[in-house]
């Protein structure tokens, strides 16, 4: 079946708002289920599959510094709740019958494995899901930046950001209702318009090395094999 498939070697980028569901803060069980059946159906086509998560769920690093604390410190607490969120889904995709391997940038072996980069390569090659936790491990870069990184060192074929929302637009669709939707951007497009897909560091990796990026409403069911299986989804950024 994987020969069916456009992509793959799929890097999902997932940003933890996602994970609340309808709460306002923390994470949704029904929620982490719902992702993970998504997952483990594209797993199931044959994809192999590494996932970056978010943390804005549960602490965000940016708004805490802004706030008088110090930067470095706040990203660090947030690079710990993307572990949380990491063990989460772990869980959830191992109760649904996936093999998975929680990897953390900030070495903690009681929960996660070091990152070693053949060592995920090979885990990818088992057919096991890989969740990477803590980012880069380094403070002042975000975790869109992180997932750039890491489906670059995945050979990933592309790199998909599962959002609230169905793609990328002008402004906020939840605000504004004469919002524009994008079917296709340019890199250049992005940062010259400023657009929300990623920051600027993680798209610019992106247009560096030719890494489509493909922005997609995650809480759709299907979408994933969708994307995978080559139907246009969402907002594609290519070069």
């Amino acid at each position: 079946m994987a020969d069916t498939l456009k992509y793959k070697r799929i890097l999902l980028k997932l940003s933890g708002e996602v994970l609340m569901g309808g709460l306002e803060y923390g994470i949704d069980n029904n929620t982490v289920v719902a992702i993970a059946s998504e997952i483990a159906e594209l797993h199931g086509l044959g994809a192999d599959v590494s996932v970056v998560i978010g943390g804005g769920n549960i602490f965000r690093g940016v708004s805490s510094s802004a706030k008088g604390m110090e930067r470095a410190t706040a990203d660090y607490v947030g690079m710990l709740a993307t572990v949380i969120n990491a063990l989460m889904l772990q869980d959830a995709l191992e109760r649904a019958g996936v093999i998975t391997r929680v990897i953390s940038a900030i070495e903690m072996k009681e929960l996660a494995e070091p990152y070693i980069r053949r060592r995920a390569i090979r885990h990818l090659e088992k057919g096991r899901v890989v969740i990477f936790g803590a980012g880069t491990g380094n403070p002042y870069f975000t975790t869109d930046t992180a997932a750039a990184l890491r489906a670059m060192e995945m050979n990933a074929d592309v790199l998909l950001k599962g959002t609230k929302v169905d793609g990328v637009y002008d402004k906020d669709p939840f605000e504004d209702d004469d919002a524009v939707k994008y079917d296709t951007l340019s890199y250049l497009d992005v940062l010259k318009l400023g657009l929300r897909v990623m920051d600027s560091t993680a798209v610019t990796l992106c247009m560096d090395n030719q890494m489509p990026i493909v922005v997609f409403d995650i809480k759709e069911s299907g979408n994933l094999r969708r994307i995978a299986g080559g139907e246009h989804i969402g907002t594609v950024v290519t070069p």
